[in-house]
Protein backbone atom coordinates (compact mmCIF):
# COMPACT_ATOMS: atom_id res chain seq x y z
CA UNK A 1 0.00 0.00 0.00
CA UNK A 2 2.85 2.33 0.95
CA UNK A 3 4.65 1.41 -2.27
CA UNK A 4 1.59 2.35 -4.35
CA UNK A 5 1.34 5.73 -2.61
CA UNK A 6 5.02 6.49 -3.30
CA UNK A 7 4.59 5.48 -6.92
CA UNK A 8 1.53 7.73 -7.24
CA UNK A 9 3.39 10.69 -5.72
CA UNK A 10 6.30 10.17 -8.14
CA UNK A 11 3.94 10.10 -11.12
CA UNK A 12 2.30 13.37 -10.00
CA UNK A 13 5.68 15.07 -9.47
CA UNK A 14 7.00 13.94 -12.86
CA UNK A 15 3.79 15.12 -14.52
CA UNK A 16 4.07 18.50 -12.80
CA UNK A 17 7.66 19.01 -13.97
CA UNK A 18 6.72 18.02 -17.51
CA UNK A 19 3.83 20.50 -17.53
CA UNK A 20 6.13 23.26 -16.28
CA UNK A 21 8.47 22.73 -19.23
CA UNK A 22 5.54 22.65 -21.63
CA UNK A 23 4.09 25.89 -20.27
CA UNK A 24 7.42 27.73 -20.59
CA UNK A 25 7.92 26.51 -24.15
CA UNK A 26 4.35 27.33 -25.14
CA UNK A 27 4.64 30.83 -23.67
CA UNK A 28 7.66 31.57 -25.86
CA UNK A 29 5.96 30.18 -28.96
CA UNK A 30 2.90 32.32 -28.31
CA UNK A 31 5.03 35.48 -28.17
CA UNK A 32 6.71 34.65 -31.48
CA UNK A 33 3.45 33.74 -33.25
CA UNK A 34 1.95 37.17 -32.55
CA UNK A 35 4.53 38.74 -34.87
CA UNK A 36 2.50 37.59 -37.89
CA UNK A 37 -0.67 39.43 -36.89
CA UNK A 38 -1.73 42.94 -38.00
CA UNK A 39 -0.39 45.59 -35.60
CA UNK A 40 1.55 42.74 -34.03
CA UNK A 41 3.66 43.36 -30.93
CA UNK A 42 7.16 44.72 -31.49
CA UNK A 43 10.23 44.59 -29.27
CA UNK A 44 12.82 47.16 -30.36
CA UNK A 45 16.08 46.60 -28.49
CA UNK A 46 18.51 49.51 -28.80
CA UNK A 47 21.90 48.59 -27.37
CA UNK A 48 24.32 51.42 -26.58
CA UNK A 49 27.76 49.85 -26.76
CA UNK A 50 31.42 50.42 -27.64
CA UNK A 51 34.43 48.42 -28.75
CA UNK A 52 36.36 50.31 -26.09
CA UNK A 53 34.21 48.98 -23.23
CA UNK A 54 35.30 45.68 -21.64
CA UNK A 55 31.81 44.88 -20.31
CA UNK A 56 30.12 45.36 -23.71
CA UNK A 57 30.98 42.15 -25.65
CA UNK A 58 28.61 39.95 -23.56
CA UNK A 59 25.79 42.42 -24.25
CA UNK A 60 26.52 42.30 -27.99
CA UNK A 61 26.27 38.49 -27.86
CA UNK A 62 23.05 38.59 -25.83
CA UNK A 63 21.40 41.00 -28.28
CA UNK A 64 22.18 38.68 -31.18
CA UNK A 65 20.82 35.70 -29.22
CA UNK A 66 17.55 37.58 -28.63
CA UNK A 67 17.30 38.30 -32.35
CA UNK A 68 17.99 34.66 -33.23
CA UNK A 69 15.59 33.23 -30.63
CA UNK A 70 12.60 35.52 -31.25
CA UNK A 71 12.88 36.17 -34.98
CA UNK A 72 10.60 38.82 -36.47
CA UNK A 73 9.33 39.93 -33.05
CA UNK A 74 12.69 41.51 -32.12
CA UNK A 75 14.30 44.52 -33.84
CA UNK A 76 17.97 44.62 -32.81
CA UNK A 77 19.98 47.84 -33.06
CA UNK A 78 23.51 48.46 -31.79
CA UNK A 79 24.47 52.11 -31.40
CA UNK A 80 28.21 52.55 -30.90
CA UNK A 81 28.87 55.61 -28.73
CA UNK A 82 32.00 57.75 -28.90
CA UNK A 83 32.73 58.52 -25.25
CA UNK A 84 34.96 55.46 -24.81
CA UNK A 85 37.29 56.54 -27.63
CA UNK A 86 39.46 58.60 -25.26
CA UNK A 87 40.84 55.46 -23.63
CA UNK A 88 43.01 54.64 -26.64
CA UNK A 89 40.84 52.84 -29.22
CA UNK A 90 38.58 54.72 -31.61
CA UNK A 91 35.55 52.55 -32.32
CA UNK A 92 35.11 52.68 -36.13
CA UNK A 93 31.33 52.66 -35.72
CA UNK A 94 31.17 55.31 -32.99
CA UNK A 95 29.12 58.43 -33.55
CA UNK A 96 28.57 61.38 -31.18
CA UNK A 97 24.96 61.54 -32.36
CA UNK A 98 24.34 58.13 -30.80
CA UNK A 99 25.68 59.32 -27.45
CA UNK A 100 23.32 62.29 -27.71
CA UNK A 101 20.43 59.95 -28.48
CA UNK A 102 21.32 57.93 -25.40
CA UNK A 103 21.52 61.12 -23.31
CA UNK A 104 17.96 62.08 -24.32
CA UNK A 105 16.73 58.64 -23.26
CA UNK A 106 18.46 58.92 -19.89
CA UNK A 107 17.00 62.37 -19.27
CA UNK A 108 13.60 60.80 -19.92
CA UNK A 109 14.38 57.93 -17.53
CA UNK A 110 15.75 60.38 -14.94
CA UNK A 111 19.02 58.47 -15.10
CA UNK A 112 22.03 60.50 -13.98
CA UNK A 113 24.31 59.66 -16.89
CA UNK A 114 24.95 57.51 -19.93
CA UNK A 115 26.41 54.05 -19.38
CA UNK A 116 27.40 51.01 -21.41
CA UNK A 117 26.15 48.48 -22.11
CA UNK A 118 22.62 49.89 -21.92
CA UNK A 119 19.56 48.45 -23.64
CA UNK A 120 16.48 50.60 -24.25
CA UNK A 121 13.24 48.71 -25.00
CA UNK A 122 10.68 50.39 -27.27
CA UNK A 123 11.96 53.72 -25.96
CA UNK A 124 10.11 53.03 -22.71
CA UNK A 125 12.47 51.18 -20.35
CA UNK A 126 16.15 50.42 -19.91
CA UNK A 127 18.47 47.93 -18.22
CA UNK A 128 22.08 46.75 -18.22
CA UNK A 129 22.52 45.13 -21.62
CA UNK A 130 24.33 42.02 -20.37
CA UNK A 131 21.44 40.88 -18.13
CA UNK A 132 19.85 37.83 -19.76
CA UNK A 133 17.16 37.74 -17.06
CA UNK A 134 16.05 41.32 -17.77
CA UNK A 135 16.30 40.76 -21.51
CA UNK A 136 13.93 37.76 -21.37
CA UNK A 137 11.56 39.63 -19.04
CA UNK A 138 11.45 42.66 -21.34
CA UNK A 139 10.75 40.55 -24.42
CA UNK A 140 7.96 38.72 -22.58
CA UNK A 141 6.43 41.99 -21.36
CA UNK A 142 6.55 44.05 -24.54
CA UNK A 143 6.06 41.03 -26.79
CA UNK A 144 2.54 40.70 -25.37
CA UNK A 145 1.48 44.31 -26.12
CA UNK A 146 -0.11 45.15 -29.44
CA UNK A 147 1.72 47.88 -31.38
CA UNK A 148 0.04 51.28 -31.57
CA UNK A 149 0.88 51.75 -35.26
CA UNK A 150 1.90 49.71 -38.27
CA UNK A 151 4.48 50.41 -40.99
CA UNK A 152 4.41 48.61 -44.34
CA UNK A 153 7.48 48.93 -46.57
CA UNK A 154 7.39 48.36 -50.32
CA UNK A 155 9.31 49.06 -53.52
CA UNK A 156 12.62 48.89 -51.66
CA UNK A 157 15.46 49.51 -54.13
CA UNK A 158 19.22 49.77 -53.81
CA UNK A 159 20.85 51.91 -56.48
CA UNK A 160 24.63 52.40 -56.34
CA UNK A 161 25.23 53.87 -52.88
CA UNK A 162 21.67 54.68 -51.82
CA UNK A 163 18.42 52.96 -50.90
CA UNK A 164 14.90 54.18 -51.63
CA UNK A 165 11.61 52.86 -50.30
CA UNK A 166 7.88 53.47 -50.03
CA UNK A 167 6.06 53.35 -46.71
CA UNK A 168 2.44 53.09 -45.67
CA UNK A 169 1.26 53.87 -42.14
CA UNK A 170 -1.70 52.77 -40.06
CA UNK A 171 -2.96 54.38 -36.87
CA UNK A 172 -2.77 57.89 -35.43
CA UNK A 173 0.28 59.83 -36.67
CA UNK A 174 -0.10 63.18 -34.87
CA UNK A 175 3.14 64.34 -33.18
CA UNK A 176 5.05 61.33 -34.51
CA UNK A 177 7.96 60.90 -36.91
CA UNK A 178 9.83 58.06 -38.61
CA UNK A 179 13.41 56.92 -38.10
CA UNK A 180 14.97 55.06 -41.02
CA UNK A 181 17.98 53.04 -39.89
CA UNK A 182 20.59 51.14 -41.91
CA UNK A 183 21.92 48.19 -39.96
CA UNK A 184 25.08 46.24 -40.80
CA UNK A 185 24.49 42.59 -39.99
CA UNK A 186 28.00 41.74 -38.79
CA UNK A 187 31.59 42.95 -38.78
CA UNK A 188 34.66 41.45 -37.11
CA UNK A 189 37.29 43.84 -35.75
CA UNK A 190 40.71 43.26 -34.20
CA UNK A 191 40.95 45.76 -31.35
CA UNK A 192 44.55 46.90 -30.81
CA UNK A 193 44.20 49.28 -27.86
CA UNK A 194 41.88 50.18 -24.99
CA UNK A 195 40.09 47.85 -22.56
CA UNK A 196 39.55 45.19 -25.25
CA UNK A 197 43.08 45.32 -26.68
CA UNK A 198 44.28 42.20 -28.50
CA UNK A 199 40.72 40.88 -28.74
CA UNK A 200 38.82 40.05 -31.92
CA UNK A 201 35.26 41.36 -31.57
CA UNK A 202 32.33 40.21 -33.68
CA UNK A 203 29.81 43.06 -33.58
CA UNK A 204 26.28 42.52 -34.87
CA UNK A 205 23.28 44.71 -35.78
CA UNK A 206 25.48 47.78 -36.14
CA UNK A 207 23.72 51.06 -36.89
CA UNK A 208 25.73 52.71 -39.68
CA UNK A 209 23.25 55.42 -40.74
CA UNK A 210 20.04 56.97 -39.47
CA UNK A 211 17.57 59.49 -40.89
CA UNK A 212 14.57 61.25 -39.40
CA UNK A 213 11.51 61.46 -41.65
CA UNK A 214 8.77 63.99 -40.98
CA UNK A 215 5.36 62.38 -41.45
CA UNK A 216 3.12 64.39 -43.77
CA UNK A 217 0.68 61.69 -44.83
CA UNK A 218 -0.14 58.02 -44.32
CA UNK A 219 1.94 57.16 -47.40
CA UNK A 220 5.29 58.42 -48.55
CA UNK A 221 8.62 57.84 -50.27
CA UNK A 222 12.07 58.30 -48.81
CA UNK A 223 15.71 57.46 -49.46
CA UNK A 224 19.05 57.51 -47.70
CA UNK A 225 22.73 57.11 -48.54
CA UNK A 226 24.65 53.93 -47.77
CA UNK A 227 27.94 54.80 -46.03
CA UNK A 228 31.05 54.10 -48.10
CA UNK A 229 32.47 52.13 -45.15
CA UNK A 230 29.95 49.35 -45.85
CA UNK A 231 31.43 46.74 -48.19
CA UNK A 232 29.33 45.52 -51.12
CA UNK A 233 29.39 41.90 -49.93
CA UNK A 234 28.21 42.76 -46.41
CA UNK A 235 24.62 42.10 -45.41
CA UNK A 236 22.65 45.28 -44.77
CA UNK A 237 19.13 45.71 -43.38
CA UNK A 238 16.67 48.60 -43.38
CA UNK A 239 14.63 49.18 -40.22
CA UNK A 240 11.99 51.91 -40.06
CA UNK A 241 10.58 52.97 -36.70
CA UNK A 242 7.73 55.29 -35.73
CA UNK A 243 8.46 57.44 -32.70
CA UNK A 244 6.28 59.83 -30.70
CA UNK A 245 7.26 63.09 -29.00
CA UNK A 246 8.61 61.40 -25.87
CA UNK A 247 10.71 58.84 -27.79
CA UNK A 248 8.30 55.92 -27.37
CA UNK A 249 8.52 53.58 -30.37
CA UNK A 250 5.01 52.83 -31.63
CA UNK A 251 5.75 50.78 -34.78
CA UNK A 252 8.59 49.04 -36.57
CA UNK A 253 9.25 47.33 -39.87
CA UNK A 254 12.38 45.75 -41.35
CA UNK A 255 13.65 44.29 -44.58
CA UNK A 256 16.92 42.91 -45.92
CA UNK A 257 18.54 44.99 -48.65
CA UNK A 258 19.47 43.11 -51.80
CA UNK A 259 22.67 44.63 -53.17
Amino acid sequence: MVGKRIALICIVLIGGVTMAFKVNFKSKKEIISKASEDNAPIVVLELFTSQGCSSCPPADVLLQQAKDDYGSLVYALSYHVDYWNYIGWKDPFSNPEYAEKQRKYNIKFKNKSNYTPQVVVNGKAHFVGSSSFKMKAAIAQYGAIKAENKITLSNVKVEKESVSFNYKLNGAIANKSLRAVLVLDKRTTVVKRGENRNKTLANNNIVVAEKRIIIEDLEGISSMKIPTAVEKDEKLNLIVLMVNGVYDITAASKTELLR
